[in-house]
């Protein structure tokens, strides 16, 4: 399995900020947007992955993130010359992807508790997998209905009347049709290549799995400048309150086997004093070694 973090976009819906870096590059709290993502990608075994962002964003990406290889990882970078929907990611990474399966996680969206994402990594063998998170204003997404026995009978993007309170976050499990099934589909009338209209064509094959994720799972997006502060806050109050640190690359490629406890501590030793440092040696790496006692 391979993993896309599409972090292109115009980021209108946060100027004036991405005058100055791209909407992933903005802060969430104590780490850059892009963090989150790509720890949820760590956290479900993905090593290898491929980040697509805008040609004047991407120099910036490789200096946050490099090659990935002090995370154990593997990053690849493509450009996104001109943002024509989420599906488009398919066909721009498509010799990233070869003969494999992939994840797409958009850049914007940060998630949070239980272990739905884990499990639907683990068990992911064909098809389609998506999800249905309950919100309050439906309208604004993709929206997912279930029949009575709870199977997806339709997927509408961003409907005046949602037939439920369903909505598909930014996080998508795909196998290698995906690529044959984007290359077939018809720009829709704003001109893009649109992810609903996918995650329908698995539907229609009968392929397509929604998970239906729990009361106590928290997704965010952070794309407005209002959910972009209210992300912010919720991170910093679990932080706080937990006294762990969400969307930290360093501590989920060492709970997942890439960085061995000698790396991690490496790893640390080049990181100026601060307070993510200061987790990383006092909890991560402590706790560590207290068990290897």
């Amino acid at each position: 399995m391979k993993g896309i973090i599409l972090a292109g976009g115009a980021g209108s819906r946060l100027f004036p900020l991405t005058l100055v870096a791209s909407k992933q590059l903005q802060p969430v709290y104590d780490k850059p947007m892009v963090y989150y993502p790509l720890t949820t990608l760590i956290e479900g075994g993905i090593r290898e992955i491929c980040l697509i962002s805008t040609p004047q964003d991407l120099p910036r990406f490789r200096q946050l993130l490099g090659d990935g290889s002090s995370w154990g990882l593997s990053i690849e970078y493509r450009e996104q010359a001109k943002p024509e929907g989420i599906a488009q990611a398919f066909l721009i990474a498509e010799s990233f992807i070869g003969n494999d399966g992939v994840t797409l996680i958009l850049g914007d969206n940060v998630f949070y508790g239980g272990d739905s994402f884990h499990r639907a990594f683990a068990e992911f063998r064909t098809g389609a997998t998506i999800f249905g998170y309950h919100v309050h204003d439906p309208e604004r997404y993709g929206v997912v209905e279930f029949d009575e026995q709870g199977q997806a009978i339709s997927i509408e993007e961003k409907p005046k009347a949602p037939k439920s309170d369903y909505a598909v976050p930014g996080l998508y499990i795909f196998d290698n049709q995906v690529v044959e099934i984007t290359r077939n589909l018809k720009p829709s009338a704003r001109g893009e290549l649109e992810i609903t209209d996918v995650n329908v064509a698995y539907m229609r094959l009968k392929q397509l799995r929604v998970c239906r994720l729990s009361r106590g799972f928290a997704w965010l997006d952070a794309g407005t400048s209002s959910s972009l502060h209210e992300a912010s806050a919720y991170v910093q109050t679990i932080e706080k309150r937990q006294g762990i640190k969400i969307g930290c690359p360093e501590e989920a490629a060492f709970r997942r086997g890439f960085l061995k406890l000698g790396q991690l501590e490496t790893l640390t030793q080049q990181m100026p004093r601060c307070e993510y440092r200061d987790y990383l040696v006092n909890e991560v790496v402590a706790e560590a070694k207290r068990l290897l006692k």
